[in-house]
């Protein structure tokens, strides 16, 4: 008997070693492609290196130099760099964003640099192009949400992550006046520039800058983070947080959206809410503006929305996974799921989404060939035909956003994506593969590599990022909003996709 013990556990510790966590595998060749992108010079990140990652690109972002922060927080915390690399690595980034020209009153950063030598780019490398510098107020929100997982991950890098947050003033993008179709006031700039650009502009004589035509004025986008850390630093009142739309209204007027919302209308903070939902293939959720995964889950990476909003976000997020899950497999019946803005596999960059859960009616596609959705607007639109989808678009980092939501799910999809389309590389997942035709975007995105170490470093990590990110006087700040809605989105709803199987 004793024998047969030991021969037992002898073969489950075989089985053990030839079985290791595939998470674990992912993360360590996803951060080698963020390794080969960064300059040892300046620690700053390119955009993106080719698939051998022997190419990267001259030109960066905030967002992608914040994601390499967090990243290397990420990679300490999983072993797979020491914690004197992860400081050394960290360090030098901070000490070049310390010297990067920006725009001073604000503190903000310039949407693109070199990664060689920290120069503002003023031509595109690409095509030659003049570039009016931008400062972006999403982009700087990814590199301030960086600085705060430094600061709460690496406390001898605390003050010198937090001397530059201090000076970042988010409050310069909002705009009180700006408002929305449902009569909300009070919404974010998507940026400005410090010199007149051509196109369309808004000059601010006293302020010496030209903002942005457009506000962000949708709730599930990814550009809350930066109402989250404008409130939580108390430089944007808390009613910003509802003066955001969930949808557009349930009106004639608004019928080119995607389709008919059903709702409610109540008040929060003095603000008019109107609660309003989407429901796609039986299952009802908050729709983004594309239907893509990366502007409904990036700001969860950090702030635990489906904890202090359990009626709000803690009931829209399983069921967008959901439904990504059920388009994937149910209704375009590609064999995988998980869209979102990444590399075209034939080429450039493409918004993909899954369009019937999407605010946007022209929404972001699944598939090459832009399959359309259209349920029409009750008696305002009639629906039109149905659909037909083609060779689907599969992005990986989509997946990983899934994970806190669909744990076994993902691991098998992302186990299919590997070994059935072959899209993985040294530097792990390829940024994009076509499902049908099984063209690859052989290369990598920094901040699609940076969003796949973000969640698997929560995934493996006890919620590394959310840990460090989260302050006492954020969470005062924040979590008591998030807390006090409810969507229009059934408790409790039956969501067999997350299961891992074809529901």
């Amino acid at each position: 008997m004793r024998r047969l013990l030991v021969v037992l556990l002898l073969l489950a510790g075989s089985t053990a070693a030839a079985s290791p966590d595939p998470l674990k595998g992912y993360a360590r060749d996803t951060w080698r492609s963020l390794v080969a992108m960064t300059s040892p010079a300046t620690g700053l990140v390119a955009d993106n290196i080719s698939g051998d990652l022997s190419v990267p690109s001259t030109y960066t972002s905030p967002t992608n130099i914040g994601g390499y922060m967090w990243s290397a927080v990420v990679a300490r915390s999983l072993g797979i760099i020491s914690p004197r690399e992860a400081t050394a690595r960290i360090s030098r980034t901070l000490d070049t964003l310390g010297g990067l020209r920006h725009h001073d009153t604000s503190g903000m950063y310039y949407n693109w640099y070199d990664p060689r030598t920290g120069a503002v780019v003023l031509t595109w490398p690409e095509d030659g192009s003049t570039v009016t510098p931008f400062l972006s107020s999403v982009d700087n929100g990814w590199l301030a949400a960086g600085l705060r997982v430094v600061a709460g991950a690496e406390p001898s890098l605390r003050a010198t992550a937090y001397r530059i947050l201090a000076s970042m003033n988010f409050g310069f993008f909002f705009n009180p006046a700006a408002t929305t179709p449902i009569g909300t006031r009070g919404l974010i700039r998507g940026g400005f520039w410090d010199t007149q650009p051509p196109g369309c502009s808004v000059p601010s004589l006293p302020q010496g800058v030209w903002f942005t035509c457009n506000h962000y004025d949708i709730t599930v986008t990814e550009p809350r983070i930066a109402t989250y850390l404008g409130i939580g630093a108390g430089q944007i009142p808390a009613t910003a947080y509802f003066d955001t739309m969930r949808t557009l209204p349930d009106s004639c007027d608004y019928a080119w959206q995607e389709m008919q919302p059903q709702g409610f209308t109540t008040t929060h903070l003095g603000r008019s809410v109107y609660e309003g939902s989407y429901r796609y293939r039986g299952i009802t959720f908050v729709p983004s503006w594309g239907g893509d995964m990366f502007e409904a889950l990036m700001p969860d990476l950090f702030v635990p929305e489906e904890k202090w909003g359990p009626n709000s976000w803690g009931r829209n997020h399983p069921a967008t996974v959901a439904a990504q899950i059920e388009h994937g497999l149910s209704d375009a019946r590609y064999g995988y799921w998980g869209f979102s803005p990444a590399s075209n596999p034939f080429g450039g960059y493409a918004a993909y989404g899954v369009d019937a859960m999407g605010m946007d009616t022209d929404g972001y596609p699944s598939d090459v060939q832009g399959g359309k959705y259209d349920a029409g607007f009750g008696t305002c639109r009639p629906p039109g035909p149905d659909a037909v989808y083609g060779d689907g678009v599969i992005t990986p980092h989509a997946t990983f956003l899934a994970l806190p939501y669909a744990k076994k799910a993902a691991v098998k999809n992302l186990a299919n994506i590997k070994n059935n389309l072959h899209a993985y590389g040294p530097g792990g997942f390829y940024d994009a593969v076509a499902t049908r035709s099984g063209t690859l975007a052989e290369r990598y995105l920094s901040l699609d590599q940076a969003m796949i170490m973000g969640a698997l470093g929560n995934a493996l990590a006890d919620d590394v990022l959310r840990r460090a990110f989260v302050t006492p006087q954020f969470e005062r700040a924040v979590r008591p909003l998030l807390a006090q809605e409810t969507f229009n989105v059934p408790a409790g709803q039956k969501l067999p996709q997350l299961a891992g199987g074809r529901p």
